[in-house]
């Protein structure tokens, strides 16, 4: 349900931002990886991608900024000032050794659900059901690197762009049901595909960058999206958005074994990631909050 109401923001906001004056129509390019894409000593000095954008980094801010209002208009979050002054160091630290040129703000839902997704212009969210399930500093920090790589590869308005160059190109985009406008073409499914592996790619450079063990990446995409009927476990691969999960693996395990050192100082959980389990299960344990009033 939430995942459907937020592609109708994305939607909505999209439409809302648009200017209706775009470049002159041409396939969307695709990202090819270059030797600084796979140079960790140049995170936060590259450009990791080239591809068309119809949105200014100024648009973007402003578009996450209306979304993230909507998700809070519409959701529940936890606020408790220990978990996110937690959460919010951890994410500092990715950020400052990635490749992202926005302010990075993480969120967390008060739900049991396990989830978390990424909106324009920095904008994370994570569920209080998707932070009891992590292991450790590591994996935390893992959920932190792949929102903020999608953020420093801009996903959210480059896949905006290439839907629109696709509509003024005149390329068919049949949908995968032919049924309502929620429902994303095939096209647009393998563009999500590609920006996932990309955000595999880049994210475990930026855990590994921040001091984490690279391999607690793997095992949160194993675990967490592993067991996701979203994230193409149960779902053939063209109608998901989702790479099939042993793709994913197999190219995280061939990149760190390629291009991540080994070291024998890789983080793989701290006594602040105690400290901060211990206060989400006194949360839990706390109960829902009274209703003041009544849902819609």
């Amino acid at each position: 349900m939430r995942a459907r109401l937020l592609a109708a923001l994305m939607l909505l906001a999209i439409a809302d931002c648009s200017s209706g004056s775009h470049a002159s129509a041409s396939p969307p390019a695709q990202n090819k990886r270059s030797k600084s894409d796979a140079d960790i000593n140049t995170i936060g000095h590259r450009r990791i991608v080239d591809d068309a954008n119809f949105y200014s980094p100024a648009k973007e801010k402003e578009l996450g900024k209306q979304l993230s209002a909507k998700v809070d208009q519409n959701s529940k979050l936890l606020k408790d000032p220990a978990i996110e002054e937690y959460i919010g160091r951890v994410a500092q630290n990715v950020a400052k050794n990635s490749d992202a040129q926005m302010p990075i703000a993480v969120l967390v839902l008060d739900t049991d659900a396990v989830e978390a997704f990424t909106l324009p212009g920095g904008y994370q969210y994570v569920t209080r059901g998707l932070l009891r399930s992590l292991d450790g500093e590591a994996e935390l920090a893992s959920i932190m690197a792949r929102g903020i790589a999608h953020t420093a590869l801009r996903s959210a308005t480059r896949l905006a762009t290439k839907e629109q160059i696709i509509q003024i190109a005149g390329v068919p985009t049949p949908s995968t049901t032919g049924g309502t406008f929620l429902e994303p073409p095939l096209a647009t499914l393998k563009i999500r595909r590609d920006d996932e592996f990309d955000a595999d790619y880049f994210g475990v450079q930026y855990l590994y960058k921040a001091g984490y063990d690279p391999r607690c990446f793997t095992e949160v995409v194993q675990r967490i999206w592993g067991n996701s009927s979203t994230a193409g476990a149960k779902v053939p691969k063209v109608f998901s958005s989702f790479p099939p999960l042993d793709e994913r693996l197999a190219a995280l395990r061939k990149e760190i074994s390629t291009i991540l050192p080994p070291r024998a100082d890789a983080i793989a959980s701290t006594p602040e990631f105690d400290l901060f389990k211990e206060r989400l299960r006194a949360k839990n344990a706390e109960g829902p909050e009274p209703k003041t009033t009544p849902e819609d």
